[in-house]
């Protein structure tokens, strides 16, 4: 116990503790604190035993029981909070220490954090950690962002604690500055997206009449193929849970009004910046503010009227079917938006950012997890994408459930089974794939109001219609 501690962990609510022991558990010795000494206290009576902890009730005598390059995680809340441990932690800390936000920071801020404590001689690094409570005990997937030295420190500290999947772990230098915490917010979008398109397979297997219990089955049945994933296989734990006081089905009782933390809303408004098409994404984040519109909602209720969302089809069976292959296909296209993001944000940022490794320490630990990951990482490592959907066994996916997907979406529509997910997504694919779109029209009428201009296919340049005069048109440039 006389030599000091190689990490430290700021931060003892759930996650920061986790951390902490998680950390413990692999072998490392922990500096731990809260400003709250009880916290600390706390951890170490319930886990103390656990590994070795260095508990301090002072901030500076917790910065002095770690080794050089001092390694400190803050595990607090986001925004002023961490500023404000930032700025405790700084007057303590030599030239050379790194400190490391693990919380769900706006990426932004974490350039201007980085930024500043570079000017101090000290490294940032914003590092994006998934997977919940139980990920941060028992092996969370990471990103982090900052200076290539900072990773050469701390990297294999976070390595060991994180996910592993077949001897690789699930944690990787991101790039620099904010590209952590970027590609973290690019994984909660994604994320947004994929329990909308799951919410959406939901109302349309109650649209067919099946009950909670037959749902449940469904859902664990589709976690045996193609859509193995986290978030499919506690989708049937939650349709089985049953409400001890009424003995209805829990999600009866629950308030249909979705929460949001920001980290969706970010990533739609990053993509809207970039001009990156995330509508599948978007539309996931639009049906958390509908839903949590009660009054918007409830007038509607009263003044609109239309099908009532019962489903009548000749072959319920294959239809499932059909509603799985939509489920799977949104879902790539949500990958797809999230993955060209992250290629977008790279390029405008400068960071140099392996999407192929992203995908890989996606496999296991995080939110998102799933066995399509393992076929997206093989996809970008066999090439160079420009976006996942031109991969070859993405495509032929693609094609092959199109049209269950087309199916369930007109079958929806008709029957007033709201799926914006599955549309936006759909409307993705054939935008993505068509030869020409309606932007052309959209270009005339700019050039007519605005004489904003265009451009032709068959000259260089740019041109206007003297739309008010004699119809003429003029090259400007």
């Amino acid at each position: 116990m006389t030599d000091l501690a190689n990490v430290g962990v700021v931060g003892m609510a759930v996650m920061g503790s986790n951390l902490a022991r998680n950390l413990a558990h692999k072998g490392h010795r922990v500096a731990i604190y809260n400003r709250t000494a009880s916290k600390t206290d706390a951890v170490m009576a319930e886990h103390g035993s656990e590994g070795d902890f260095r508990p301090a009730h002072e901030l500076a005598d917790f910065v002095a029981s770690l080794e050089r390059p001092r390694r400190i995680i803050i595990m607090v809340q986001a925004g002023a909070g961490t500023d404000a441990t930032i700025d405790s932690l700084v007057p303590l800390l030599e030239e050379g220490d790194i400190v490391v936000d693990g919380g769900n920071a706006f990426f932004e801020d974490t350039r201007r954090r980085e930024e500043k404590l570079r000017g101090l001689g000290l490294h940032f690094v914003g590092a994006g950690i998934s997977g919940g409570e139980v990920g941060a005990l028992e092996g969370p997937s990471i990103m982090p962002g900052g200076s290539k030295e900072s990773y050469a420190a701390l990297g294999p500290i976070l390595e060991s604690i994180s996910a592993q999947v077949d001897g690789e772990p699930c944690c990787t230098y991101i790039s620099t500055d904010g590209a952590g915490h970027f590609v973290k917010m690019i994984h909660n979008g994604i994320e947004y997206a994929d329990m909308q398109f799951i919410g959406e397979a939901f109302e349309l297997l109650k649209g067919l009449g099946l009950s909670y219990p037959e749902m449940a089955d469904v859902f664990s049945a589709w976690n045996t193929g193609d859509l193995d994933s986290y978030l499919i296989e506690i989708t049937s734990e939650v349709l089985r849970k049953v409400d001890e006081a009424t003995g209805k089905p829990l999600v009866e009782v629950i308030v249909d009004a979705a929460g949001m933390k920001g980290t969706g809303t970010w990533t739609v408004q990053s993509a809207l910046n970039l001009g990156t098409p995330v509508n599948a994404i978007a539309e996931a984040v639009f049906s958390r503010a509908i839903s949590s519109a009660p009054e918007l909602r409830a007038a509607s209720q009263k003044a609109l009227s239309g099908p009532d969302g019962r489903i009548e089809v000749a072959d319920r069976d294959a239809f499932i079917e059909s509603i799985r292959q939509a489920l799977l296909a949104s879902k790539v296209v949500a990958y797809a938006q999230g993955l060209d993001e992250i290629r977008m944000g790279a390029e405008e940022y400068g960071w140099d950012i392996n999407i192929g490794d992203v995908a890989k320490i996606w496999r296991d630990g995080c939110i998102i997890r799933a066995r399509l990951l393992e076929r997206i990482r093989s996809e970008y490592a066999a090439g160079n994408l420009v976006t996942l959907l031109e991969a070859p066994s993405i495509a032929a996916g693609l094609a092959e459930a199109q049209d269950g997907w087309r199916d369930v979406v007109a079958v929806a529509v008709k029957a007033g089974v709201p799926v914006p997910g599955f549309s936006a997504a759909l409307a993705h694919y054939d935008q993505a794939r068509a030869p020409r779109l309606n932007a052309a029209l959209t270009q005339g009428l700019r050039d007519y109001f605005g004489a904003h201009t265009y451009r032709r296919v068959d000259r260089d340049g740019s041109f206007h219609v003297n739309w008010s005069t004699d119809g003429s048109e003029e090259q400007t440039a």
